[in-house]
């Protein structure tokens, strides 16, 4: 109990710098290590040839798809349990818990065995062309397998980062992301599997990850009691879960549908496109899994601050995530308009058309990046608050209503380049749309103060 009740005064009282770098900074950089694990097999599958970083590239949008069913009930659940708890409701919160992740396993089944029947012509769809589809045929009937644990592991990290258990988070990430990077190059190169050893690493680390959630579970260490007794699914849990996990999975398919566009729109220039495209996805996604992973620990503060009308602090909380996201992106686009042409090499294995086009491509997404920060706290914010509408229309900004018509319309105007620069030129319409809802928001806030302190 002591360690559950230092989680809640975390939240709830301890200085906020205090709390979003406790919360905050192991979540971001156990993103950071994972997202080091979905380069690792960039890297190291690059290194097979262009055709084989295809394969990877095509497939990204499926395992995408599959975290956004985790993010469904995981992030829909964070928002609805970090309230229970500024409220003081466990026993309402343990309920809400179990059935969001058990839910989240059984559909997650669900999909995957429709995807595996279904996996050529979901390939086909995605722009797989004939050079590329035997080796996306191969990772993908192995990777998709092993994705019931990603769901898993998702709703977890979701779930235990909404009572702060951020240590919990981390430790799981990383002995996953680890154990990747390590076992790529044995099962890739060493073993001679080339991508299907690209897709059993991932398998396994997506294992060990589950393990150690399951560990954490089953040693009664989670502030959140998951007894198959609790699975309740009702009316309320689904609606309180879901106005918010929904805005969140159409957000993640619209990620999938993007990179979808892309790769089709790519596949009309050849398998070094798609494959330079693929790397610049990669790196760019580095940089926002970093940013999610910092407003994992905003976003619990400002579920607790808003439950138990604390506006102050729940202000404060905005500022300094704003503050210290933007400073990041800056930096890290900066880094990419730098080291563009360095970055893409280390993908491209001396395929010089791959680098030229994927080195444009990464050096304008680094002048956008500046942006994704500012955009992406009010996203969390939304959600954290409960606000699903909201939080709907603005996350499916940079990947949706923003983006698909950007790539629908550019390519047909500039060709190669449209597809190169539809991202940054998606990112700065969402960040306009932005600065008009965040002023709606602190608007309506401010209101709810005043009525709260008569």
């Amino acid at each position: 109990m002591n360690e559950q009740n230092s989680k809640l005064e975390l939240l709830g009282n301890a200085p906020v710098s205090k709390a979003l770098v406790s919360l905050g900074i192991p979540i971001m950089i156990c993103m950071l290590i994972n997202a080091f694990y979905n380069l690792a097999d960039a890297y190291f599958v690059g290194g097979l040839g262009e055709q084989q970083m295809g394969a990877i590239s095509i497939v990204f949008p499926i395992g995408q798809a599959v975290v956004g069913l985790g993010l469904m009930f995981g992030n829909g659940a964070a928002s609805y349990l970090s309230r229970l708890l500024g409220c003081g409701n466990k026993k309402a919160a343990d309920i809400a818990a179990s059935t969001a992740l058990y839910s989240s396993v059984f559909i997650g089944a669900v999909f995957i065995m429709i995807a595996a029947i279904f996996l050529k012509p979901i390939l086909t769809l995605l722009g797989a062309t004939e050079t590329i589809m035997p080796y996306a045929l191969v990772y993908a009937r192995i990777y998709i397998l092993s994705c019931i644990f990603n769901v898993f592991n998702v709703t977890m990290n979701n779930i235990a980062a909404s009572e702060g258990a951020a240590k919990t988070t981390m430790f799981a990430l990383l002995s996953g992301a680890v154990i990747n990077i390590g076992l790529d190059p044995l099962f890739i190169y060493a073993f001679h599997m080339g991508v299907a050893g690209a897709a059993i690493a991932t398998a396994i680390s997506q294992f060990i990850s589950t393990a150690i959630y399951l560990s954490y579970i089953l040693k009664k260490k989670s502030a959140f009691t998951f007894a198959i007794k609790n699975f309740s699914p009702s009316g309320q849990i689904y609606i309180e879960v879901l106005k918010i996990g929904i805005p969140t999975l159409v957000f993640q398919l619209l990620t999938s549908l993007s990179i979808a566009l892309i790769n089709r729109a790519s596949s009309a220039y050849g398998d070094s496109i798609i494959a330079g495209m693929g790397a610049v996805t990669r790196i760019t996604s580095m940089g926002t899994l970093i940013v999610f992973g910092f407003l994992k620990g905003f976003q619990p503060i400002a579920g607790f601050s808003y439950g138990a009308e604390n506006f102050q602090r729940l202000r404060q909380s905005v500022k300094i995530s704003i503050l210290w996201s933007t400073a990041f992106c800056i930096i890290a686009g900066l880094f990419m308009i730098i080291f563009s042409a360095q970055i893409i090499a280390q993908f491209a294995n001396g395929n010089k058309e791959m680098i030229l086009f994927g080195q444009k491509s990464l050096a304008a997404n680094g002048f956008s990046f500046f942006l994704f920060g500012f955009y992406t706290v009010y996203s969390s914010l939304f959600l954290a608050l409960g606000k699903g509408t909201a939080g709907f229309v603005l996350g499916a900004c940079r990947q949706g209503i923003c983006f698909v018509p950007v790539i629908l319309l550019l390519p047909g105007i500039f060709g190669l380049n449209g597809i190169l620069y539809a991202q940054p030129a998606a990112d700065v319409l969402s960040a306009i749309v932005t600065v008009f809802m965040a002023f709606t928001l602190h608007r309506r806030l401010s209101g709810e103060e005043q009525a709260s302190n008569h």
